[in-house]
């Protein structure tokens, strides 16, 4: 009897050096004006995207900032090249930002995505998610600059999603806490694969409400959002759901976060060890394929220094927590 054996190669690390002979689509320069990516054709001139709505199709050409595993940016790519789920499985990695705003009852505002977004449409999620762009202002190399850059993204896509306005929510009002990297599918033809920037504000805001980017909205204490987790009949996006899950609702108690040696001052960014890692906790992202996982899960490792005080503080009060 004869076996075969099948040899694997495995996926480079994507580095300055290589990323743009991995991926043609990607620019190495990274002051690109907003529109779309050079290297790439429009959007809309792409089979992939046939069928989805117009608009959405449009900020499909927005240009994301293409980073290595240690958050550099090393190009840039159109949001399209960003999120194709075979791009993403050899290793193609953008910035992101998440953020979380609450009000003065500290109730966390939740937004649920339209039914016209191409990934994880009709997902409940947290207030605003997108992604700083490769132009001037929002693409950072140094960590603060890169901080800075996702606080001019966010008030920028608060305005565009949920017609939040810039006075509403200054700049120097938005609270770094995190980095996640995570990937996760939404179909199996686009996928997520990030590091994001967790940033949360408080602040009571006008909403005029973008229909094509938001199909509802909802403020939620902490208790009601755990009775949302329970309904079967609600989808989350994935980073929504890590995010509550290893940071929001674990607390302090969560060993593995404390020991992390990361600084959001400084800005380093390494795995957790996994001598310390949880089942639900940040860690290195595995190797292996998303086309088996489902709609909604996550791959992931995060820094943290300060995990989540601040956050759990304004929006949990103490009876709230289950233990």
């Amino acid at each position: 009897m004869s076996t075969t054996t099948t040899a694997t190669t495995a996926t480079p690390a994507i580095t300055a050096e290589n990323v743009t002979t991995l991926f043609p689509d990607v620019d190495p320069s990274l002051a690109q004006a907003f529109s779309r990516s050079p290297n790439g054709p429009p959007a809309r001139d792409s089979g992939e995207l046939e069928g989805y709505d117009e608009e959405q199709i449009r900020l499909m050409d927005e240009v994301c900032i293409v980073l290595d595993e240690n958050d550099q940016p090393i190009g840039s790519a159109s949001k399209k090249t960003c999120h194709l789920m075979t791009n993403i499985e050899r290793g193609l990695l953008h910035r992101a930002f998440s953020v979380f705003l609450f009000d003065s009852q500290k109730r966390l505002l939740l937004q649920q995505r339209a039914s016209e977004k191409i990934t994880f449409p009709d997902m409940w999620t947290n207030t605003c998610c997108s992604h700083p762009l490769g132009i001037p202002g929002e693409t950072g190399v140094e960590f603060e600059a890169a901080v800075q850059g996702v606080r001019r993204a966010a008030q920028r896509k608060l305005d565009h999603e949920l017609g939040i306005k810039a006075e509403q929510v200054p700049l120097e009002k938005f609270d770094f806490l995190t980095r996640i990297h995570y990937k996760a599918p939404s179909d199996g033809k686009w996928a997520e694969h990030e590091i994001d920037y967790i940033l949360f504000i408080q602040a009571d805001v006008d909403l005029n409400v973008s229909p094509n980017e938001v199909r509802d909205t909802k403020y939620v204490t902490a208790e009601e959002l755990k009775q949302m987790f329970q309904d079967p009949e609600l989808k989350f996006t994935p980073w929504f759901k890590l995010i509550c899950n290893s940071m929001l609702f674990t607390g302090g108690r969560n060993s593995a976060l404390k020991s992390s040696s990361s600084s959001r001052e400084t800005g380093p960014f390494t795995p957790l060890k996994p001598s310390v890692a949880g089942p639900t906790d940040c860690r290195k992202l595995p190797a292996g394929s998303l086309a088996n996982q489902s709609s909604g899960s996550a791959q992931t490792r995060c820094d943290v220094s300060e995990p989540w005080s601040k956050l759990r503080s304004l929006f949990l009060s103490p009876a709230l927590w289950p233990y």
